[in-house]
C-alpha cells in the first residue's frame, strides 16, 4: 500500500505516493529522476547520497521516504540559479576538488551545511565536519581548500 506524502524538493512542493519501505534515495533518484545523490554503499558509511533534509545532513539511503512528509529536501540542483553554479560548487572547480565525482555530491551538501553552521574553519575542523563523507581520489586537501574558499566567497558577500 502506498502512502502518500507532500514534500519541498529543491524549492518546489512535490505530492507523491510512495512505498513504505522506499528511501528517500530510491524516490529521488528512481521516480523523479534527481540523479545527483549517488547510491554508493548503502549502509550510511560513504556519504555519497547526502542531502539536507530539514536543513541537516543525512544519508539519502537509510531514510525512509514517508519520514520526509512535511518537510524539505535539498540536493545538488536546489543549489543552483538559473542553471548558474552556486559559488560552492565554483569554489569546488576552482580548487581542483573533484576527481572522479562519485562523492561531490554528497560533499557539496556537506560542505554547504558546514558553511553555514560550522564555526572552526581550520583544515582540522573543516576535517571532522565532513566526517561522515568518504573520498578515496582526493586525499582531502583540495576539498578542503575548496571549503575555504567558498567560506571567502560567503564573507565577502559572493552567495546565495
Amino acid at each position: 500500500m502506498k502512502v502518500p506524502i507532500e514534500v519541498k524538493i529543491n524549492h518546489r512542493s512535490v505530492k507523491l505516493e510512495v512505498e513504505p519501505w522506499q528511501t528517500i534515495l530510491d524516490v529521488l533518484r528512481d521516480d523523479l529522476k534527481i540523479k545527483s545523490p549517488h547510491r554508493g554503499c548503502q549502509e550510511g558509511q560513504c556519504g555519497a547520497c547526502t542531502i539536507l533534509l530539514n536543513g541537516k545532513p543525512v544519508c539519502a539511503c537509510l531514510v525512509p521516504s514517508p519520514q520526509a512528509d512535511g518537510g524539505e529536501i535539498l540536493t545538488p540542483e536546489g543549489l543552483l540559479r538559473d542553471e548558474e553554479l552556486h559559488p560552492l560548487m565554483t569554489a569546488f572547480i576552482e580548487n581542483y576538488a573533484i576527481q572522479c565525482g562519485f562523492c561531490t555530491p554528497g560533499m557539496v551538501m556537506t560542505a554547504y551545511y558546514l558553511l553555514n553552521h560550522l564555526t572552526d574553519f581550520s583544515d582540522e575542523g573543516i576535517k571532522k565536519g565532513l566526517a561522515g563523507n568518504l573520498c578515496r581520489c582526493t586525499g582531502y586537501v583540495h576539498i578542503v581548500k575548496a571549503i575555504q574558499a567558498a567560506k571567502a566567497y560567503k564573507d565577502s558577500g559572493r552567495w546565495w
